[in-house]
């Protein structure tokens, strides 16, 4: 039998803390080897016993969660899971920048045990405490050291030491479909952060993620990209410049007509939202006039739905494994040949910009 997955727990309120630890006591996969009650004594402790795992409260004394992340994936890279109060805007903003600072999802903080939510979010916990466990996590490097790799790559496709990429669309995009998992958020960020606000297409956008996070996910996205970022409604006409987040635990569409559609239908895959119901749809209504990108994350969502719109003629592209955190998703769509372009994440944004100006080849 394998060893159990070593978890640290940070955590500062007492009773959280013996709740959380009650919670993975009852994993037998999962082993509880720290409870701390600071960042702090994270920093202090972590070295000592190496955990594979860490649940990161998000509001400490002294050094908060957000800071103690970037300390730790500077100095000794590991898995972490954010565990934050889904309804405390301020603790959600921390919790988006702490993704972006390298933590890896974000999942509710548990309630008593006599409440009615209690096994669903247990449940979760554990198991993303699980899932986490088991990506490879790296230092984080300097800003211009990362950019320099992607110049490199770039470089290496325009000499031919690697195979060009080429988007095979036939027409100009009308819409921008992406989608992405595990490392979403900041991926995102910098997605769009680097379209401009009068950015000519909508953008429709998946990420898993718990459903009680998603107001919060689109309010943090919308105050770190210069386009406008909501949650999709029922029956509108996306516009040019807006990205329309999928709800939680609803399935976002392109329906007929061309206005947004949300479903109830069961999961795809395991998710809802599903990725692939997003890229089918948009194949159906969009054609050749679809763009679809799939970013990084666990498992295969998004890799059918992407090919459907390649067959429709539509561009596709998938990140490169150099920059994807998981190269889950975007290694199974090039696994089905659904992408028309494999490029590392800094260079998707002036792709779709090139794809996007009338006159100019994508």
């Amino acid at each position: 039998m394998s060893q159990p997955i070593r978890v640290m727990l940070v955590e500062d309120s007492l009773v959280v803390r013996q709740l959380l630890a009650h919670i993975v006591s009852r994993d037998p996969r999962l082993a509880l080897v720290a409870a701390v009650d600071s960042g702090e004594e994270a920093l202090r402790e972590i070295h000592r016993v190496q955990p594979d795992v860490i649940s990161m409260d998000i509001r400490l004394p002294g050094i908060d969660g957000l800071e103690t992340t970037r300390r730790i994936m500077a100095e000794r890279p590991t898995p972490i899971v954010v565990v934050a109060d889904a309804i405390e805007d301020s603790s959600l903003r921390i919790s988006m920048n702490a993704l972006r600072a390298g933590a890896l999802s974000v999942v509710e903080k548990p309630v008593g045990t006599g409440h009615r939510a209690y096994e669903a979010i247990a449940d979760q916990i554990c198991t993303q405490l699980r899932i986490m466990s088991q990506v490879p996590v790296i230092r984080r490097r300097p800003i211009g050291a990362e950019r320099l790799a992607r110049t490199d790559l770039a470089r290496d496709e325009l000499r031919g030491t690697i195979p060009p990429t080429q988007i095979p669309a036939t027409q100009a995009p009308s819409v921008v479909a992406v989608a992405a998992s595990t490392g979403g958020p900041p991926a995102f960020a910098k997605l769009l952060g680097a379209l401009p606000a009068d950015f000519p297409l909508p953008v429709l956008l998946v990420q898993h993620m718990g459903a009680a996070f998603m107001e919060g996910f689109a309010d943090w996205l919308n105050g770190v990209v210069p386009l406008g970022v909501g949650v999709a409604r029922e029956g509108v006409r996306p516009v040019a410049g807006q990205v329309y987040v999928a709800p939680g635990d609803r399935h976002l569409a392109l329906g007929p007509g061309g206005l947004i559609t949300l479903l109830d239908d069961p999961p795809v895959g395991g998710q809802r939202p599903s990725a692939t119901v997003l890229f089918r749809s948009v194949a159906r209504s969009a054609g050749p006039r679809g763009l679809g990108v799939l970013l990084t994350g666990m498992g295969e969502d998004g890799a059918a739905g992407l090919l459907d719109m390649h067959l429709a003629g539509a561009a596709t592209i998938a990140e490169h494994e150099s920059s994807a955190v998981v190269y889950g998703m975007p290694a199974a769509a090039v696994r089905l040949k659904a992408a028309g372009s494999v490029l590392p994440l800094d260079l998707i944004a002036p792709r779709i910009l090139r794809a996007a100006q009338p006159g100019l080849s994508p």
